[in-house]
């Protein structure tokens, strides 16, 4: 027994422990192979699978998408500037030098009539109350204080009346306060007014008068002055606006 070979002996040991051996090394080798097969698959698999990781695909909005594109304007037009040459046109002999026509032209207005330069006073007597329009003046008749836009000149009953200027008598009419008046237009926007007029009057609307032509007599038909002493009541009116009959009885 002693004198047994290597190979019995390693047959022995094969037989024996050498079983557990060869079963470590097979379900090792079976580890390694499937390590490696399973490593393989791993690497085939992230190979195919897609780079995003979905397949889900995102459609952009295509109004987004769409670059705008700016609406061009309109180019600014610049005004053209005026062609200004320094040649000026030659005049040639013959033209005329223009003439100015300095021919008054024609007052065409109907009815307009100029001023008249010359005044007389209405009747002959004392100023009882002057023109007094910026300031008061005491009324005899009423008792207070108050603007005067005339002259009370006086006069007796039944004294002619003439008219301060040449014009056309303009209205005839009673008025509720200052009486029967003749109103007469001088031309130039001046008027002359009489007021405390007798009923009775020597002239109508439309006539013609001289300076110092009849219109009436002094009467006392003006209830808002029989205050006053016997008199006429004068206004002159220009453009409309009280004035001073002082300012034309010189």
């Amino acid at each position: 027994m002693k004198n047994r070979s290597f190979w019995n002996k390693l047959g022995d040991f094969a037989m024996g422990k050498g079983f557990y051996i060869v079963l470590f090394l097979c379900i090792a080798t079976i580890g390694i192979s499937g390590y490696y097969l399973l490593k393989t698959v791993a690497n085939d698999t992230r190979a195919t699978a897609p780079v995003g990781g979905d397949a889900s695909v995102t459609i952009p909005d295509q109004s987004a998408a769409k670059p705008s594109i700016p609406t061009p304007k309109p180019p600014e037009s610049t005004p053209a500037k005026p062609n200004v040459s320094n040649n000026k046109p030659a005049v040639q002999p013959d033209d005329p030098e223009p003439v100015k026509d300095t021919t008054p032209e024609p007052d065409t207005q109907p009815g307009k009539e100029t001023m008249s330069k010359v005044f007389t006073w209405p009747v002959q007597g004392t100023v009882l109350r002057d023109y007094s329009v910026e300031t008061l003046s005491l009324d005899p008749t009423l008792g207070d204080w108050r603007t005067h836009g005339g002259l009370d000149i006086a006069a007796a009953q039944g004294v002619k009346v003439l008219s301060i200027s040449a014009g056309t008598v303009d209205q005839v009419y009673t008025d509720g306060l200052m009486g029967t008046t003749v109103v007469v237009d001088h031309g130039g926007g001046l008027q002359s007014w009489y007021c405390n007029l007798a009923e009775d009057v020597l002239v109508e609307a439309g006539d013609k008068v001289d300076i110092g032509g009849e219109l009436g007599i002094v009467g006392a038909t003006a209830i808002a002055e029989v205050g006053v002493p016997s008199h006429i009541h004068l206004e002159t009116i220009l453009n409309g606006q009280p004035v001073d009959p002082r300012e034309y009885l010189k």
